[in-house]
């Protein structure tokens, strides 16, 4: 049995780390470098890096803030935020990533994921949906959950993994934190589109919701969260130790 990877994500503006609720609400948590070395030395199987503002501010991510993650961590890497362009995925791959995230850039350039998968290998290549319901179907959003794109999330996500992302992000702007648990309803319609691992993203706050996603989607690989590791509500080692006594696989 494949082990289920728990992932921690620092969402990075001017610097810093913050959190919101449904893509809103955005308080500051703590210096990304000091945050980053805690989830490297506390079990975290990967850790997931995002410049929030990159995309709809235009500009590139912030190279000085990730490469002080990057040096400090021995844990997979993903980085997204403004990733337009293969000169992108260079600079971060050149700055310590592992993996790189696109979004925002996947809908300006047609052709990126294609592009990039030849490059680098699929395996490099994530494609990260903020998905929000709208009038009874998913909705793709862009920058950041500001705008709906109007194009349906589930054809959007399908053509990604077509076109060669290896790995996907399910980001739900409705669960994003409210703590209620993860989006089954859409993982389990994403789950059934696509042949590569799928991460769930939103919704977390508590040990007994990655028991839920796990147990009702055995196919998830894995769970992503950011509040309840930040602020300690959550240890990622307990969370593990619970997840094995559900006999769930984990990596200890």
């Amino acid at each position: 049995m494949i082990s289920k990877r728990i992932i921690p994500c620092l969402d990075i503006r001017d610097g810093r780390v913050v959190k919101g609720i449904n893509f809103e609400g955005i308080r500051d948590v703590e210096d990304p470098v000091t945050l980053a070395e805690y989830y490297s030395a506390s079990g975290a199987d990967e850790l997931v890096f995002y410049d929030i503002t990159a995309s709809s501010e235009g500009r590139d991510l912030l190279p000085d803030v990730l490469r002080a993650v990057a040096s400090r961590v021995f844990i997979p890497l993903t980085v997204g935020g403004g990733i337009r362009s293969l000169a992108d995925f260079d600079r971060v791959l050149k700055c310590g990533a592992d993996k790189v995230s696109v979004n925002s850039g996947a809908m300006q350039n047609p052709d990126l994921i294609s592009d990039a998968a030849r490059k680098y290998g699929r395996q490099c290549v994530v494609l990260s949906v903020d998905v929000r319901r709208v009038g009874g179907a998913f909705h793709v959003f862009r920058y950041g959950g500001r705008i709906d794109t109007g194009i349906e999330a589930l054809s959007w996500i399908r053509a990604g993994v077509q076109q060669g992302a290896g790995e996907l992000v399910i980001n739900s702007i409705d669960t994003d934190g409210v703590r209620q648990g993860f989006d089954l309803e859409l993982l389990r319609a994403v789950q059934a589109q696509v042949d590569v691992p799928v991460i769930a993203s939103g919704g977390a706050g508590s040990a007994t919701d990655f028991v839920t996603l796990f147990r009702e989607l055995p196919e998830i690989s894995a769970g992503l969260a950011a509040s309840i590791f930040h602020f300690r509500e959550v240890e990622i080692q307990t969370l593990k130790m619970q997840l094995r006594q559900e006999g769930i696989s984990v990596r200890l």
